[in-house]
């Protein structure tokens, strides 16, 4: 079974600890808070080849396991969705109350380190100037107040649609 995207970085930053202090790197607390702020410095060298956290801003997207099968979501395990009204490399359309419910997915987006997605992951420029998701082209949405792989945004209105994932996507861990 896949581990959930909280295991793998919680897993992944352990490994860190863990090789950072086999090479004399400090595991205080002054590395652990930088760990937590998302920067990638410790107090001792990294050894090459060693796991770096992403930089600030990213978003970790995933493959997960939900009702509907295999679908890409947040590393938090929130399902992001694409908007029917939406069109292949255009501007995003869900805005003012639209978005209030169907928040943008924002940042720089990065594919977590299990998963192999069928489509590429980018970004379009939204109306305010930051960088909105899209996957394979189309902007990418959560659903305000969703819980972890809730799915129940899929369908509404008829227009917002889960990004269903083949089982080749992700890669089997132990």
């Amino acid at each position: 079974m896949r581990k959930s995207g909280w295991a793998v970085a919680a897993a992944g930053v352990s490994s860190l600890v863990l090789l950072l202090t086999a090479c004399g790197g400090s595991s205080s607390s002054s590395s652990s808070s930088a760990a937590g702020s998302g920067s990638t410095s410790s107090a001792g060298a990294q050894p090459s080849g060693a796991a770096a956290l992403p930089a600030k801003g990213t978003q970790v997207l995933i493959v997960q396991h939900s009702n509907l099968g295999w679908v890409l979501a947040e590393a938090s395990g929130i399902v992001v969705y694409t908007y029917g009204g939406d069109s292949k490399n255009g501007s995003p359309t869900c805005t003012g109350t639209c978005a209030a419910l169907w928040p943008a997915v924002t940042g720089v987006p990065l594919a977590g380190p299990a998963d192999t997605l069928p489509a590429p992951l980018g970004t379009v420029a939204m109306a305010n100037g930051a960088k909105q998701i899209t996957y394979d082209g189309l902007p990418l949405y959560t659903f305000k107040g969703a819980k972890p792989l809730s799915t129940k945004g899929n369908g509404v209105d008829g227009k917002w649609h889960v990004i269903k994932l083949p089982a080749s996507a992700i890669t089997q861990t132990g």
